[in-house]
């Protein structure tokens, strides 16, 4: 099983000079490369694979123009072919976008297959470096064996290694016996937690927000600075800390939230926030069900505020801290209408405001707040989900059908709806690659 920690480095100055020109030649590789297939492209509407694009550094090597490729290790740019070469892949089988030029003003970082030592557990020893370069390891895989370690550089300044490690631990078999939750996201209550018993809010600590004044303050310093200027690039360094600090808190909370749920539910079910192809559902009629982050950041109202909640972030870490726990992330699709669904007889409005926050059912006069009632009604689509799909559940409490008063689209019974209608995020399907 595959683990990876990250660590901070602190090189000395010569080292951070080092540093930056084998990341400034993976960069320039990397631009090069993806220039080089698009021409090829555009002129044989072919693309070139990584033996064709490898083929071309030695040329660049004995060039005159591009000579300092010569000192950069050959492991990193063939690393970073590699890694285009999956960009384009990722993006042919949906999970990704087209692969972008990259910028010398963002986050750099190199890759390093091999030849990486780590000596007494305090430094690493990197290929073609002067000396070593100190490191802060909080652990290691005692069984692990280090596989490849890519260095990373913040807009900050700060330097980070990503080390991958191949340990003798195998992926935990998947079992859905256990508490089952349904989540609800939203931007008034960060999230809603339905288990079958009680309901548990997280709130939205608005992070952007707290920092919006002091950013605005730095940014406006940032604007009367000189274009290529040393106290301009002082002013980008206060502006990216600022930057920094939110994305920190962020994800520190994300992973609190996240852990704590993991920790207290088996099964988890949420609305797809995802935009990668083969970790969502299919329908019967062919249609790709996706949560619109991408359409509902056009409302210059509430973009800022979705962007900061980080739903697609928070989805990502329930998944790979469900696979380490053996646990289920089930993914209902976006057309589900687990707002305007009545938790307590399934009858559905026609319609439902935004601004409406609580309602009463017209059939049994229930009185529902909204993002309650649509965590209800989530958990229970993810029982129905599970039962269609043969794997069951043992989950106590909620109603494995909610059908009654649903539409046609929705009104099927578990029996007559085959497997592939569901596809359970990180755990595959036959109908898509992995």
């Amino acid at each position: 099983m595959l683990r990876a920690i990250k660590v901070r480095l602190y090189p000395t100055p010569s080292q951070q000079s080092q540093l930056n020109q084998v990341m400034g030649c993976a960069r320039y590789w990397w631009n090069y490369a993806l220039a080089l297939c698009k021409q090829h492209y555009k002129d044989t509407g072919k693309g070139l694979g990584r033996t064709a694009l490898n083929a071309y550094l030695p040329l660049l090597k004995r060039q005159e123009e591009t000579a300092f490729l010569k000192e950069c290790p050959a492991q990193v740019l063939q690393a970073t072919t590699l890694n285009l070469t999956k960009a384009y892949k990722n993006f042919f089988e949906g999970r990704a976008r087209y692969p972008r030029f990259k910028s010398f003003d963002q986050r750099q970082s190199c890759q390093f297959p091999q030849h990486v030592k780590i000596v007494d557990n305090k430094a690493l020893r990197l290929p073609k470096m002067e000396g070593l370069v100190k490191a802060k390891i909080h652990r290691l895989f005692e069984d692990g064996k280090l596989k490849t370690v890519t260095i990373s550089r913040t807009p900050t300044g700060k330097y980070y290694a990503s080390l991958l490690f191949e340990t003798q631990q195998e992926k935990p078999t998947p079992v859905t016996e256990g508490k089952v939750a349904g989540i609800d996201l939203g931007i008034k209550e960060f999230a809603l937690v339905h288990d079958g018993e009680k309901c548990s809010k997280f709130p939205n600590p608005k992070h952007l927000s707290k920092h919006e004044k002091n950013l605005k303050r730095k940014q406006k310093k940032l604007a009367r600075k000189q274009k290529g200027s040393q106290s301009r690039n002082k002013a980008r360094k206060l502006v990216a800390k600022v930057h920094e600090r939110v994305s920190n808190t962020r994800q520190d909370y994300l992973h609190k939230v996240s852990r704590k749920i993991v920790d207290n539910n088996q099964v988890v079910v949420v609305e797809n926030p995802s935009v990668h192809l083969n970790s969502i559902q299919v329908l019967a009629d062919g249609r790709i069900p996706r949560l619109n982050i991408k359409g509902m950041v056009r409302n210059h109202k509430l973009a800022k505020a979705i962007s900061d909640v980080s739903w697609g972030m928070f989805v990502n870490f329930l998944d790979y801290k469900l696979k380490e726990k053996g646990g289920f992330l089930v993914e209902i699709d976006r057309w589900f209408p687990s707002s305007k669904l009545c938790s307590n007889c399934h009858y559905e409005l026609e319609s439902l405001d935004l601004e409406v926050r609580e309602w009463t059912c017209p059939k049994c006069g229930t009185h529902h707040d909204r993002d309650e009632n649509a965590s209800k009604n989530i958990r229970a689509e993810g029982i129905r989900m599970l039962s269609v799909s043969g794997t069951g559940t043992a989950a106590v409490g909620g109603d494995r059908s909610p059908k009654l008063g649903r539409k046609v689209k929705f009104g099927h019974s578990p029996t007559n709806i085959e497997a592939p209608t569901c596809v359970h995020r990180g755990w595959g399907s036959s109908q898509f690659p992995h």
